[in-house]
């Protein structure tokens, strides 16, 4: 966008009531957002309502203020000398895979290398999405699979929430400090980009905007309000060729990524996981109305037709737990941890089902845990459960 036209952008997205649909319909009549400017009230209102007529007319108070505070981050350095820009609808350097939804954003806010922010962003990557309170087992899934895929040459596309989101985003850094590939992950944001949310998360979004791309449609100043968190998640879907639920609840707003990517005819995929953990009844959902169950990163990329990588985790099956649990394998193992995880299996279990089938007191069984838990090879669930986790 060129200078001298940021004015009529933002004074045309920031119009109050006048929403993107309206601005895209009297941009497709007057070609420009100077040209809305200088119609007459009537030309206005053959396309929209008088009242965003008249909000198009006259200049909404504080708008100078916003400009000017716009123009200075513009002019600012970001994390790491990462470049400030804004792209319009319509410039050259406008993701082509937001031109292709419904209700592309008006204008959008990106920090990242110039080299990346200045060029239209690939649409070629993979969502990663899911919970913001994970198991540790999802927790864990979501970084090895986004680093088995960026690996693999796939941006990793997420919303920088809690939860899946940071993993997905950290095993995509991971693998771009490993490689020599620039754009590693892109991070759709709901807010302005003059802030980090959620707050923990600064030290993450720094190191994104290094070696990737931190999007936002939300002007600058912009909180984190609730409803804008859901509409960023069409973004997210736009920008990949697919989505993947790593963990989600019934009420996740990780379904709603996966509705939007089904309506712009993209792929979902989801990871199964316990029949008795919550976090995985939004992905059951989905394998049951058509999304591609995925055990391997590598069941990703044959999908995607993209070539294959060693390091592709795996998830094991309930089935292999089942297995695990009837082969007495408690004799097998010499160190007491290992056999305490193969009698946990692969499913949530309860301490007194472990009780029963280790056969050790409670107090014992208990120390042996905490001891698992310290060393990260096994997590604790709601509802009393226990959870062994796989490292990759």
């Amino acid at each position: 966008m060129e200078r001298e036209d940021l004015a009529g952008w933002l004074r045309l997205a920031l119009a109050p009531g006048v929403g993107a649909g309206t601005a895209r319909r009297l941009l497709t009549a007057f070609g420009w957002p100077d040209a809305v400017f200088a119609q007459p009230a009537a030309a206005l209102e053959a396309l929209c309502s008088p009242a965003q007529a008249r909000a198009l007319l006259n200049e909404q108070e504080g708008f100078t203020a916003t400009l000017e505070r716009t123009r200075e981050w513009l002019d600012a350095t970001g994390p790491a000398g990462a470049a400030h820009r804004i792209v319009a609808l319509g410039d050259a350097a406008y993701p082509p895979g937001l031109l292709e939804i419904a209700d592309p954003p008006l204008i959008l806010y990106l920090l990242g290398p110039a080299e990346l922010v200045d060029a239209p962003l690939p649409c070629d990557g993979l969502a990663i999405v899911g919970s913001r309170n994970p198991t540790p087992q999802g927790g864990i899934d979501a970084r090895l699979f986004a680093r088995a895929l960026a690996e693999a040459g796939l941006p990793i596309v997420s919303g920088l929430a809690l939860g899946v989101d940071g993993a997905a985003h950290e095993g995509a850094l991971e693998a771009a400090n490993a490689g020599d590939g620039l754009l590693s992950t892109i991070a759709v944001v709901g807010t302005g980009l003059d802030r980090v949310y959620p707050a923990r998360h600064r030290a993450l979004a720094c190191r994104i905007a290094a070696r990737g791309v931190i999007l936002s449609e939300q002007p600058l100043g912009t909180p984190p309000l609730t409803a804008n968190f859901p509409r960023r998640n069409r973004l997210i879907s736009a920008l990949s060729q697919g989505t993947l639920v790593v963990e989600a609840a019934l009420a996740s707003g990780s379904l709603i990524t996966a509705r939007c990517a089904v309506e712009q005819g993209k792929e979902v995929f989801a990871i199964p996981g316990s029949i008795h953990s919550p976090q995985s009844r939004g992905c059951h959902a989905l394998i049951r109305q058509g999304a591609k169950l995925v055990e391997t990163a590598a069941d990703v990329l044959e999908e995607l037709r993209r070539p294959a990588v060693a390091s592709a985790p795996t998830t094991v099956s309930l089935f292999d737990a089942q297995a695990d649990e009837g082969n007495g394998l408690a004799g097998d193992a010499s160190d007491e941890g290992e056999v305490l995880l193969q009698h946990l299996g692969h499913a949530p279990a309860t301490l007194d089902a472990l009780c029963a089938r280790t056969g050790l007191p409670t107090p014992v069984l208990q120390a042996r845990l905490l001891e698992l838990e310290l060393d990260g090879r096994v997590g604790r669930l709601p509802g009393g459960l226990f959870q062994r986790i796989e490292q990759g």
